[in-house]
């Protein structure tokens, strides 16, 4: 979330700047709120300062003459009348708090200079192209058909075992898909400098609301019905971040930089009838994820060094992509800036979201109170967080099979073979 101060005192800026994302900020009805906010906290602090003093009154009444029980008595009538008035005036100021607080929650990050404005994927700004589109000389499938002749990809039986928006791999198709996290993984790990992390795949609502998925965003959440309230990580973002929820790290910690190879899960509220064939929008789905704490001043460096952490994975795997800047419409509540990488996939002849990388700031930090002792001031300061997918496993198990199809079966990339014990090739099963 943003500062609050940024409302108080520079609110028509902020919503100048907060357009390019296509929020309007209620600037009334804040206002209102924070005038009333001001006038209860007086009443309340003023009410609070004469109870203070009736309390000391009992000394000068019976200086005055009254018994110590008269005293006492006409003190604590005052005392009575104070309280009930407090009391009133603590919960008005209570509830008006509570409805500032709902709009600085939803209030979305300040989007960085440089982001274009628009509305929505359409207006997003291609920045490089790389790798040459294939050619075929047969008739290209998609990753539903070449996994179904390959016998290794069934939405069938998922769908029996579970519903629709799953999917059951086997034989060579679970193998590549294990290849595929197990070798993102280690380019991570060995040549990006990042710590592999094993993390719970479930957390609470302090983490959830750490990390901004509430509470705005609960019903593309799943929510376990335990006696704690426990929810199914749609992201490794979410604990990964949270490791330094509360925390005051030494500058010397900085970067951080952790990776995870987790299941996610999302409810993919609102996305009914998009993209129901395959694996492209699921319930389940496996994601190596990229997280960096880093020093304010050297967050939008960091988040070009994690998108080209990112980039690494498909240039290994030979995969054509293209990199935009999304624009403001079309970037998330908490992103300060963000790079979408998109996969080409030859049987939609188009190009599609594979990693998203983004720059947070001090927007999850705030939210968390992550910060770090700035040895030039030795006071706390907010960290800023960056995350990225480096790679969603089974987006790239779909380009994989729609990229390396033979009219025979499916080439495995070179990377990979020694992950796949040495198998070159996936023959069609007759």
């Amino acid at each position: 979330m943003l500062d609050i101060k940024q409302l108080r005192n520079d609110i028509d800026s902020l919503a100048s700047r907060l357009a390019v994302k296509g929020y309007s900020l209620p600037i009334s009805e804040f206002q209102s709120l924070e005038s009333s906010r001001k006038s209860l906290q007086v009443e309340t602090e003023e009410l609070q300062a004469e109870r203070k003093k009736a309390s000391k009154a009992i000394g000068e009444y019976v200086r005055q003459g009254m018994s110590a029980e008269e005293a006492k008595a006409k003190v604590q009538e005052t005392l009575d009348k104070i309280a009930a008035t407090l009391s009133e005036k603590e919960s008005e100021l209570k509830a008006v708090q509570a409805k500032l607080d709902d709009i600085l929650f939803s209030v979305p990050n300040i989007p960085h200079e440089s982001v274009p404005a628009g509305k929505d994927e359409d207006d997003n700004v291609e920045v490089l192209k790389w790798g040459e589109i294939p050619s075929y000389e047969f008739d290209v499938q998609d990753h539903v058909d070449v996994g179904a002749r390959l016998n290794g990809l069934d939405f069938e039986t998922a769908a029996k075992l579970t519903g629709s928006r799953f999917a059951v791999m086997s034989g060579g198709v679970a193998k590549l898909h294990r290849a595929l996290a197990q070798f993102m993984l280690d380019v991570q790990t060995n040549e990006h400098g990042y710590e592999e992390m094993i993390v719970p795949f479930m957390v609470n609502q302090d983490s959830l609301f750490g990390t901004g998925q509430l509470p705005k965003f609960g019903e593309d959440l799943f929510k376990l019905d335990f006696e704690q309230e426990y929810y199914l990580i749609p992201t490794a973002e979410v604990p990964l971040s949270n490791m330094v929820r509360g925390d005051i790290l030494n500058a010397e910690q900085l970067p951080m930089k952790m990776t995870a190879h987790t299941p996610c899960f999302r409810s993919e509220a609102g996305s009914y009838g998009r993209d129901v064939r395959g694996m492209i929008r699921q319930h389940q789905f496996e994601k190596v994820e990229l997280v960096q704490i880093v020093h304010p001043e050297k967050s939008f460096d960091a988040l070009e060094e994690i998108t080209q952490h990112a980039e690494t994975i498909l240039q290994k795997l030979n995969l054509p992509y293209r990199k935009v800047v999304l624009c403001g419409g079309d970037m998330s509540i908490g992103s300060a800036k963000t790079y979408d990488l998109e996969v080409w996939l030859p049987a939609q002849a188009t190009y599609r979201e594979i990693s998203s990388c983004s720059n947070m700031t001090d927007y999850q930090a705030r939210r968390m109170q992550a910060r770090f002792r700035n040895p030039e001031t030795n006071k706390p300061e907010l960290v800023h967080t960056l995350n990225g997918s480096g790679l969603a496993v089974g987006r790239t198990l779909v380009a994989v099979l729609e990229n390396y199809q033979t009219a025979e079966g499916l080439k495995i990339p070179e990377v990979l073979q020694p992950y796949m014990g040495g198998i070159e090739f996936l023959a069609y099963k007759k």
